[in-house]
């Protein structure tokens, strides 16, 4: 009788106890949201200022046939729709400058990487002494100005720049790099390639160093040599490394501005104009519509291209 009136007394609070540890919970996750956004609001109000305004500006101006001269009455322009889409594409300055792009993304992005991959296994094993030394003479290009590496690269390859003595010491022809077309875009992808192989190396390395040592040595106790280890063990384990470095070069070089810029101002003749290039000129020149409308462009070319890669390159499993 005792035991019954205990059980009975016991079991309401069950209940309550539950109801109790799931309030805490979700108490608990309560304030860790409080907290995830608190840490969050800085970037987003951020985000919201510098990239969500003016995206929101861009496409709204892109619809319009905004001008320089209605910036200061930015509501008393024509709602055009796509007209400037229509006319940009049309355009044959653009048509250039997309060429281009495509040219600049086609050599840039294999050289980058293969370079890039290959100082990563050179660091990784073949060398050993000095190796910190090597990675950060590989990543220097990345993080040294580029105003003053644009001018120290147009001194080398200028007409009677040191690599045109050289050469011609050697016996070998001068080319004029800045000012022929063909080797304009010659210089201006070496630029663009030693500006970002070492991030490529970095990432590449990243990757190398996560793959465990013990398929190594399993692949050389089955007698497996370095070419089949490394197409058969490290291409497929660094496949999430290099669509990673595939995306990031290739968005990069879809949005490539300084290296034409700097070094040849997108000439000679249009030969080095990127789209990016193209859209900077276009508002400068105050033609606000287009320059929007091209920008607008550029940005759902890169989304294609990222989200293409993404579907090819991805894991199989």
């Amino acid at each position: 009788m005792t035991s019954t009136a205990t059980r009975a007394l016991v079991a309401p609070e069950v209940p309550s106890r539950r109801l109790r540890g799931t309030r805490r919970a979700h108490e608990g996750s309560r304030a860790e949201a409080i907290t995830a956004w608190t840490f969050l609001a800085p970037f987003l109000v951020l985000f919201a200022l510098f990239t969500g305004i003016p995206a929101v500006f861009a496409l709204s101006a892109s619809l319009t046939d905004m001008t320089a001269r209605d910036i200061r009455d930015p509501f008393g322009v024509n709602f055009t729709g796509f007209e400037a889409f229509f006319k940009i594409i049309g355009n044959p300055g653009f048509q250039s400058a997309f060429l281009n792009t495509v040219m600049f993304v086609v050599l840039c992005v294999p050289l980058s990487m293969g370079l890039g991959f290959a100082l990563a296994l050179m660091l990784n094993s073949a060398i050993r002494r000095l190796r910190t030394f090597f990675r950060a003479a590989a990543y220097v290009p990345v993080i040294t100005n580029i105003v003053a590496a644009a001018v120290i690269w147009q001194y080398a390859f200028s007409i009677t720049g040191p690599v045109n003595n050289s050469l011609g010491a050697l016996g070998l022809p001068q080319p004029n790099w800045l000012g022929d077309p063909g080797w304009a875009i010659t210089t201006v992808v070496m630029m663009g390639v030693w500006r970002t192989a070492g991030t490529c190396m970095i990432l590449f390395l990243a990757g190398l160093q996560a793959v465990p040592e013990e398929i190594y040595e399993a692949a050389s106790t089955d007698g497996a040599g370095r070419w089949r280890t490394l197409w058969s063990i490290t291409l497929p384990l660094l496949r999430p490394t290099t669509l990673l470095v595939t995306v990031l070069q290739t968005v990069s070089f879809l949005n490539i501005f300084e290296e034409p810029y700097l070094l040849t101002k997108g000439g000679p003749l249009g030969s080095t104009k990127s789209i990016a290039l193209w859209v900077y000129e276009q508002f400068g020149f105050g033609n606000i519509s287009a320059s929007m409308a091209g920008s607008v462009l550029l940005l759902l070319l890169v989304g294609i291209v990222a989200i293409v890669q993404f579907r090819m390159l991805r894991p199989k499993h």
